[in-house]
């Protein structure tokens, strides 16, 4: 069969709001995610109280939530919300993730949102408003800024990598 047939065309990405609706729906498994690793890194460093070990916290916790995300990326490159809204991660041709590759994915997940958060801070400052509810309301949306610009749509990590998300309900003709 012929690479370029509508049988094994790669399929188109997913749509904005798919997208955020995977997100939403990661964002509340990666709530017992945190919980669990949460409660395990208490256990173990009998910590009492959320401020205590608390730059401790944050590297496990990041730890924690980078093994979810592999775990789950290397099994077929879809998170179970992914496998819900049907998208899934490959490279360019559509083929597989390494291990190295979705690391670096994961890695680069991370400046976005932490950059909106230090302009959510400083808006709050300057604003007098409460940093958390400007948080809650503006950084999920920070990733989709560069899909207005991008021409297939795709997140600016998995430009840079070469990985792209796929809605595997829509075929392209």
């Amino acid at each position: 069969m012929n690479s370029n047939s509508p049988a094994t065309a790669v399929p188109p990405a997913p749509t904005r709001l798919r997208r955020f609706a995977c997100m939403m729906y990661e964002g509340v498994l990666l709530f017992g995610v945190v919980f669990l690793a949460g409660y395990l890194f208490d256990t173990l460093t009998q910590s009492h109280n959320g401020l205590m070990l608390r730059h401790s916290r944050q590297a496990f916790l990041f730890v924690a939530i980078g093994v979810y995300f592999l775990f789950c990326w290397r099994r077929g490159g879809q998170t179970l919300p992914m496998k819900t809204w049907n998208i899934r991660l490959t490279d360019r041709q559509g083929t597989p993730l390494r291990a190295g590759r979705m690391l670096l994915r994961y890695l680069l997940l991370w400046p976005i949102p932490l950059l909106a958060a230090l302009l959510v801070a400083g808006l709050s400052h300057i604003t007098g408003w409460a940093s958390l509810d400007l948080l809650i309301v503006a950084t999920p949306f920070f990733h989709f800024i560069w899909t207005w610009f991008d021409p297939q749509g795709q997140f600016l990590h998995d430009r840079l990598l070469g990985t792209e998300l796929h809605d595997l309900g829509r075929r392209t003709p």
